[in-house]
């Protein structure tokens, strides 16, 4: 038994220290000249703002996006009408005549470029959404009430996070055991390793306060696909209120996703999240885009 716990023991050592060796810093969110400003409604040249300044809209939305033109217009405009960026924006001015938004298409959809999406939102609002539309936009106002329920907010930061957790039981059904086995891996490591709160922690509809996107999106590390994971386990450390919403959800062809290479590489990352903040190599500082 004792000779177990020195091999298990000198592993996890290993482990660790593989863990600290390869941690890199935290990547410095530069613009370059021609990003530090963009042609506003009126044709001119206007100085992006910074999520640090006061907001000056209702709603940011961020769309990650990498070669993904076609499925950015069908996602903003081309879907049936109750589905589109554009339906639900002249509904929410018919509503409140003064509801202000905008639409941020981050270029090659990368944790570091998502992150400079976000740094310069003026949403009092964000909404993280895929490029796929896989998820009605309609459902903005699911999570929006997901949000209003954590109320009051501390320190006004608060997430809520759509979720396909309900539709687990028929998304089985049409899958491989394979892959099947995959996911049930995947949600086992999120649970045990990172995050406890949230059973769908991938959906990638997510509305924050504006706070609560400067906070977490000021902290992350991670590249790629476990970004969300590294998101919502610095808000769990934080305190950050987290509502975790049903939403629709169809499954879109051209996902970027390998299943059994991207959820290998997840899965390491996940390891790496916890070791990493447990061990002090990464720390809860925060960072503005230069």
């Amino acid at each position: 038994m004792l000779d177990a716990f020195s091999h298990f023991f000198a592993f996890y050592s290993q482990v660790c220290m593989i863990a600290h060796v390869t941690a890199r810093n935290m990547p410095t969110l530069h613009r370059h000249e021609e990003e530090k400003f963009f042609i506003n409604d009126e044709g001119r040249k206007e100085s992006l703002p910074s999520i640090h300044d006061p907001a000056t809209r209702e709603l940011s939305v961020v769309v990650p996006s990498y070669n993904e033109e076609d499925r950015c217009k069908i996602f903003l405009v081309l879907r049936k009408r109750r589905k589109s960026i554009c339906c639900y924006s002249n509904n929410a001015e018919k509503r409140d005549p003064s509801f202000t938004y905008e639409v941020i298409v981050v270029d090659d959809g990368s944790k570091d470029q998502t992150t400079k999406g976000v740094f310069s939102s003026r949403g009092e609002k964000i909404l993280m959404a895929d490029a796929d539309g896989a998820t009605k936009f309609a459902d903005i106002e699911k999570v929006e009430e997901g949000l209003k329920n954590l109320q009051p907010w501390p320190n006004q930061m608060a997430i809520s996070c759509g979720s396909r957790a309900h539709l687990e039981k028929d998304s089985i059904a049409k899958r491989s055991y394979f892959r099947t086995l995959l996911m049930y891996g995947f949600h086992f490591l999120v649970w045990f390793l990172c995050v406890k709160e949230i059973r769908d922690t991938q959906c990638g509809f997510k509305l924050l306060t504006r706070k609560a996107a400067s906070r977490t999106f000021s902290t992350l590390h991670i590249e790629r696909w476990a970004f969300d994971v590294e998101l919502l386990y610095i808000a769990q450390r934080l305190r950050i209120p987290i509502a975790e919403v049903a939403v629709n959800w169809t499954e879109i062809e051209g996902s970027k996703l390998v299943p059994f290479w991207s959820w290998l590489q997840m899965g390491r990352d996940l390891l790496f999240i916890r070791l990493r903040y447990m061990t002090g190599v990464w720390q809860l500082e925060t960072r503005k885009c230069n």
